[in-house]
């Protein structure tokens, strides 16, 4: 059992004996009883199995018996706990379900550049002029690899915290995701001037709720143009998983010179083949990927590295040796940095779960 589900559990157990005490007392517990309605809602917008709400239940009954002096007011309060917790549970999922189908077949409308009049109305959502097409990219737990973990159900139960965390944050979001990412639709005209900023910001959410950081990248378009913004935004998102670049937001600007390097040519080819010599030298080219990814800051590359800064120095002259460009310098770091967006299209991409482990 999780810290999460120990939790849950105990919170069930107050309540049903709050209720006890309660009916026992014969005060008014209409207000406990709405606490607990909202506190099984919380739970089904999270995921959590509805077994579990049961366990708890029956746990605080059990305690609830030392306070309770009569077999039928404990029949009582557990038929008043069951059925409480069973329509909310059933109201708020059947809730969730319809809400993220309808936006999910609007959105997926969009995507794929169908006539969306007659969905607008059905659903009464309207369709702005123009979006930010996010590609979004959630990372699995560490949690979901623990012994006695259903690994599809915690990916599960992920996917509806992102999802809850993104209805709350931008209700004016089209999303269509799935347990390993997807896409999200947000209105330009839902999110200020500084659009990435906020867009940042939302990201940082997602993060929270999927407790790992989400990586998304954003490519702003007409309505008409969606489907071609999409797939750009996808490749970027493609390109920044290849890098290992952090998670978070990325914006098409800051990723424009990486962008057109990797479109096919003779001068990506060309690019490819200058860090060739550091083939035979793995952690060179190792020291040289997280040097880059953690934006040449030599402390925080000698620590993720678990190498002294003199170490590091020491790697960085072999890559300038071996190569011919001084990655000390502004113009070489310029080639190499060039030459590694290049190479990572020289070979297809390593599987997801791999470079989320690495």
């Amino acid at each position: 059992m999780t810290i999460d589900e120990s939790n849950r559990i105990t919170t069930i157990t107050r309540l049903c004996q709050e209720l006890a005490e309660g009916m026992l007392g014969g005060a008014d517990v209409s207000a406990m009883v709405r606490r607990f309605e909202d506190t099984v809602a919380h739970w089904a917008q999270a995921g959590v199995p509805f077994d579990a709400l049961h366990h708890g239940i029956h746990d605080g009954v059990r305690r609830g018996i030392e306070l309770v002096g009569t077999a039928k007011l404990v029949v009582d309060l557990l038929d008043m706990m069951t059925a409480t917790a069973s329509v909310a549970y059933r109201r708020e999922q059947h809730s969730a379900s319809a809400d993220h189908g309808t936006v999910a077949t609007l959105a997926a409308a969009l995507l794929a550049g169908r006539p969306t009049s007659a969905l607008s109305r059905e659903c009464g959502v309207d369709v702005a002029a123009r979006y930010h097409v996010l590609a979004v990219a959630i990372p699995p737990h560490s949690e979901e690899a623990g012994p006695g973990v259903d690994r599809t159900v915690a990916a599960h139960r992920r996917l509806r915290r992102v999802q809850t965390a993104l209805a709350e944050s931008m209700p004016a979001a089209l999303p269509q995701l799935g347990v390993e990412g997807g896409t999200a639709l947000v209105p330009a005209d839902a999110v200020s001037a500084d659009h990435l900023i906020e867009l940042d910001g939302l990201v940082a959410q997602l993060s929270q709720a999927a407790k790992d950081p989400v990586t998304a990248t954003a490519v702003t378009a007409d309505a008409c143009d969606i489907p071609a913004a999409a797939d750009q935004a996808h490749q970027l998102l493609d390109m920044v998983q290849r890098l290992e670049m952090a998670g978070g937001l990325h914006g098409f600007d800051s990723l424009a010179h990486e962008y057109q390097l990797t479109r096919p040519g003779p001068g990506r080819e060309r690019l490819c083949t200058l860090l060739d010599p550091l083939d035979g030298h793995p952690d060179l080219l190792a020291t040289l990927q997280r040097h880059i990814a953690n934006d040449l800051n030599r402390r925080r590359t000698a620590r993720v590295l678990h190498i002294h800064t003199n170490t590091l120095d020491y790697r960085l002259k072999r890559i300038g040796a071996l190569t011919g460009f001084d990655p000390t310098h502004p113009g070489g770091m310029w080639y190499l940095r060039s030459a590694l967006v290049a190479r990572s299209y020289r070979h297809p991409p390593a599987p997801r779960q791999a470079r989320l482990r690495a």
